[in-house]
C-alpha cells in the first residue's frame, strides 16, 4: 500500500464519519430536547480535550500529515469554532484540501525527513512519522471524539466508527 493511500482515503473517509457523528449527535439532543452545541464543552475526563478540540485535532492531524509528507503547506485554521456548523466547515474544509493533493506528490514521502515543531531540531523519516505518530495520533482523537458522544448517549456503533469497505465476491 502507498503512503497515499494510507493517508488521503483513509483520512477522508474517516472524518466523513466524524462529520456524520456530529450530524447524528445534533439530532439526538433535538429528540431529547437540548441544544447540540452543548456536546462541544464534553470530554471524558478533566485533563483531556473537549470535543470540539478533538475534531480540530482530528483535522490538524490529517492536513497535516499530508502536507509534511508532500513537502507542501497545509491551510491555517484558527481553532475558533464554537457551533456544530463550524465544527463541520471545518471537516469540509480539511477533507477538500488533503483531497486536493495529487497522489504524485507522495512520490519521495516514506524516505522525506520531516521535522516536527514539538521536536526542535529532530527530524524522521516520512514512512516512521506517519506509522509511530500521524495515524496513531489522528485515531486517538477520532476515539475520543467517538467515546465523548457515545458517552453522552448519541446511539453510534462499530459500523459509524469504521464505515465501509469495499467488497467483492471470493470462490468459497
Amino acid at each position: 500500500m502507498s503512503i497515499y493511500n494510507a493517508t488521503v482515503p483513509q483520512y477522508a473517509k474517516i472524518l466523513r464519519q466524524l462529520d456524520s457523528w456530529l450530524t447524528k449527535s445534533a439530532a439526538h439532543a433535538e429528540t431529547v430536547g437540548f441544544d447540540p452545541n452543548n456536546f462541544l464543552a464534553c470530554r471524558l475526563a478533566p485533563d483531556q480535550f473537549a470535543l470540539t478540540r478533538q475534531v480540530q485535532a482530528c483535522c490538524d492531524t490529517a492536513k497535516f500529515a499530508v502536507s509534511r509528507l508532500t513537502g507542501g503547506e497545509a491551510p491555517s485554521h484558527a481553532d475558533t469554532e464554537t457551533t456544530m456548523d463550524e465544527l463541520h466547515a471545518r471537516i469540509a474544509a480539511t477533507i477538500a484540501y488533503i483531497e486536493s493533493v495529487d497522489e504524485s506528490a507522495f512520490e519521495g514521502a516514506g524516505d522525506r525527513v520531516i521535522g516536527l515543531p514539538f521536536a526542535k531540531g529532530m527530524g524522521c523519516k516520512g514512512g516512521e512519522y506517519l506509522n509511530s505518530f500521524a495515524l496513531p495520533n489522528f485515531y486517538f482523537h477520532i476515539g475520543h471524539a467517538y467515546a465523548i458522544l457515545r458517552h453522552n448517549g448519541v446511539a453510534l456503533g462499530k459500523y459509524d466508527f469504521v464505515g465501509g469497505m469495499d467488497m467483492f465476491p471470493i470462490e468459497a
